[in-house]
């Protein structure tokens, strides 16, 4: 083969492989700016979450500062309703006692009035009362009652003088500790009605703050919503790229192949030509290995259908190796992490889609396989237990979030166990 055909086929195959590698290179690019989009979003993502949590927290807390307010309120109402009932008790009480002490000052006064004749009477009567009464008398025990008789009545109404004064001043006593028991009760109806407006304006102002706090959690609810939407389209965007990245690198490969098929099928074509001869130029050169070229092409077939044949045998080798060392090749597949957190799927804690709890180094996602396929990659024996990928992803579990980021994108051989 002339030095120039050689080196021309050299720099076609090294085109056609940077080709591929320069689109592989784009795509890896897109998928790492879909990435850093879908940690953009999950950082967010766990912020509105960390921010609903929040405002939940307050909104139950001034919840239960509301039911506190709502039962002081409801105390207050009671209180207020019975102090009402004692206020108009009370003020009953004291029209009585005042109907009463109108009576006993009517009373009183009738006595006085009576008492005032009498003691006007004995005075009036008084200088010779006494000898007509002896004179009068027809036995000195009749004078002594009569003398007696005066003297009960004078005792008489001194006692009820006393009476009307302590009637008068027990009367008085009583007024006035009714009118301050009236006082007390018309002063704590007061407080408690100035109490009761001030509850009920907290519990207003609670009740805005509940209100605002509800309409902060939809709004962070409704970002989270949006948030997580970015993180479904981003997935979406690097399994498409991923599968896009897989298709590229196989044509590459596969280009590549073809070339250097062409290149050895060229090369079993041309005959050798000596140094001397090669010395023409690039026309005759050309035109001369054309005439050579159909000139051995029988023998140059054959030569390519023998080596064809070889190669083949070769690859069935290569393949009964891989089956039965490694178990069934499957391709080189897209590597990605998660973990069991809420940024990863969307609550934490879950199970996986074949109803196990994952366990790290063991579960791993991926579709258009059955659950509990073994799959052998980079010398560690995962079992597919869930989904979330396509065939040719597969999404590898770790216990933390942080594991996960770490791991990142890769690229891997796997192999089918079972």
């Amino acid at each position: 083969m002339s030095m120039k055909r050689v080196l021309s086929l050299l720099l076609t195959g090294a085109l056609i492989i940077s080709m591929g590698t320069g689109v592989f290179a784009s795509t890896e690019d897109q998928i790492a700016e879909a990435q850093a989009q879908k940690q953009e979003a999950q950082a967010g993502l766990a912020q509105a979450q960390a921010n609903i949590s929040s405002l939940e927290s307050k909104k139950q807390e001034l919840e239960s500062y509301m039911a506190e307010l709502d039962a002081q309120y409801n105390e207050l109402t009671n209180s207020i309703s019975q102090l009402s009932i004692e206020a108009a008790e009370k003020e009953d009480e004291l029209k009585k006692i005042q109907l009463e002490l109108t009576k006993a000052k009517k009373r009183a006064e009738d006595q006085y009035e009576a008492m005032k004749l009498r003691i006007v009477y004995m005075y009036e009567k008084g200088g010779s009362s006494m000898l007509e009464t002896l004179l009068a008398s027809e036995s000195i025990a009749d004078f002594l009652n009569q003398a007696n008789n005066i003297s009960m009545m004078s005792e008489y109404d001194r006692n009820m003088l006393k009476e009307y004064e302590a009637t008068q001043k027990n009367i008085q006593q009583h007024e006035e500790k009714a009118v301050e028991e009236a006082k007390s009760i018309t002063a704590l109806l007061t407080e408690k009605n100035a109490r009761q407006q001030e509850v009920q304006a907290l519990v207003s102002e609670t009740s805005s703050s509940i209100d605002s706090y509800i309409n902060q959690i939809s709004a962070s609810q409704e970002e989270a919503n949006i948030l997580m939407a970015q993180v479904n389209s981003a997935d979406n965007s690097i399994s498409s790229l991923m599968a896009q990245a897989a298709a590229e690198q196989a044509a590459a490969e596969e280009a590549a192949a073809q070339e250097q098929e062409a290149s050895a099928e060229s090369a079993e074509q041309q005959p050798e030509f000596d140094p001397e001869t090669d010395t023409m130029d690039s026309e005759s050169s050309s035109s001369s290995s054309n005439v050579i070229v159909e000139e051995e092409a029988p023998e140059g077939d054959a030569g390519v259908s023998e080596d064809t044949s070889e190669n083949a045998g070769s690859s069935d080798t290569s393949s009964d190796s891989s089956n039965s060392g490694q178990g069934t090749y499957l391709g080189n597949f897209t590597l990605t992490a998660y973990c069991n957190c809420a940024q990863c799927c969307g609550t934490a804690g879950n199970a996986t889609a074949s109803g196990a709890m994952p366990t790290s180094g063991h579960t791993v996602a991926m579709a258009g396989v059955p659950f509990g396929t073994q799959l052998l990659i980079n010398g560690t024996v995962y079992t597919v237990e869930d989904l979330g990928t396509p065939y040719g992803h597969v999404d590898i579990y770790f216990d933390s979030h942080a594991e996960a980021l770490s791991f990142g994108l890769q690229y891997a051989d796997v192999y089918q166990l079972n």
